[in-house]
């Protein structure tokens, strides 16, 4: 097939994006695929007669491992040459049009929040993951939060604080604080007092004008994949320091993953089950993660699910995969094959 892995971007995970791009791209290529790797915010400037002729070039790309800070975004835009405001760079469109599929390797808001779903679609450009509304669904916590309620889904409880209102509701400490529709934990804080709730605040408005506030849950961190509606084999996430945060969840070493996790058939089934509920009640396509906190009393908290998950050296459903036997580069087709079913 000729395929378009479209990574980088210009969110906050941007470097985790480029470096689950570059992976899947030299999978595919090892399994006979013509790839194309375009970031989608610089585009591909250099000349070409027709974008067919681009997947007959043999390109190779070194992995970049993602560093313990996101990247300067601001300085990130500033390079790119093109005099205009787009997300998407020169002939992105053009080139993901002549692909037989385009492989979303994007994370975070640009890429996992419909919008770029719903550009494709109306471009006729046949892509990999969910569609427009599974995208936004599950991106933004606060919609995420109100349809887990309304199915019955155990969920944090909490609340949507907006910039320029009141600064300050009580909730409860500790409580947790992050961008409403952000990833990777970015902007996210574990506070204890009204004097760091107030600084996590001005944190997360950083990124976005939409923060969620809600109730901290102690307990073990939980995460299932979901392919084709059908659960992945369970992962238990355990940081060596603190929470499961930027540094931690790409730093190798940091954090150990258990998988299949350690917490018997009854858990396990029940932990697998909700997740399928999840990807339902979402209306998420092909495929995704959902993350869970289980409290000392086997409570099992939801609190969201990724339409695009990582695909880097310490991402998760990777290692799922691998439980089950398959190799990255099956995983990676079986992606594709699930997201075809979209177009059929």
């Amino acid at each position: 097939m000729n395929i378009v892995v479209l990574c980088g971007g210009i969110s906050t995970e941007r470097d985790v994006s480029i470096t689950s791009g570059t992976m899947v791209a030299k999978a595919l290529r090892e399994r006979g695929h013509n790839i194309v790797l375009l970031d989608s915010f610089f585009g591909y400037a250099e000349p070409y007669d027709k974008p067919e002729d681009l997947f007959l070039r043999e390109t190779h790309s070194q992995t970049i491992l993602v560093g313990e800070k996101e990247p300067d975004l601001d300085k990130i835009k500033a390079s790119r040459h093109q005099d205009n405001n787009s997300v998407l760079g020169d002939n992105v469109l053009e080139i993901c049009r002549a692909a037989d599929i385009t492989f979303f390797a994007l994370h975070g808001e640009e890429g996992e929040n419909g919008q770029l779903q719903a550009t494709f679609d109306v471009a006729g450009i046949k892509y990999t993951g969910s569609g427009y509304l599974g995208s936004a669904l599950a991106m933004n916590k606060t919609l995420s939060k109100k349809l887990f309620a309304c199915s019955g889904i155990l969920t944090p409880s909490g609340i949507t604080v907006y910039a320029g209102e009141a600064p300050y509701e009580d909730v409860g400490f500790p409580c947790v604080v992050k961008p409403c529709s952000g990833g990777s934990s970015v902007g996210t804080s574990i506070v204890s007092s009204r004097e760091e709730y107030d600084a996590a605040l001005s944190l997360s408005f950083k990124y976005e004008r939409a923060v969620i506030v809600e109730q901290y849950i102690k307990g073990r961190e939980l995460t299932v994949g979901i392919i084709d509606g059908k659960a992945m084999p369970v992962v238990e996430i355990i940081p060596k320091e603190g929470f499961y945060d930027y540094k931690n969840k790409y730093q190798a070493g940091l954090t150990t993953e258990l998988c299949p996790a350690p917490i018997g058939d009854e858990v396990t089934f029940r932990v697998q089950r909700i997740s399928e509920e999840v990807n339902d009640v979402l209306m998420i396509e092909a495929y995704c993660r959902v993350d869970f906190l289980m409290d000392d009393k086997g409570n099992l908290f939801c609190l969201e699910a990724n339409t695009l998950p990582g695909m880097t050296p310490t991402s998760l459903i990777p290692q799922m995969a691998e439980a089950q036997g398959k190799s990255f580069g099956g995983l990676c087709e079986e992606i594709i094959d699930v997201s075809m079913k979209k177009y059929q």
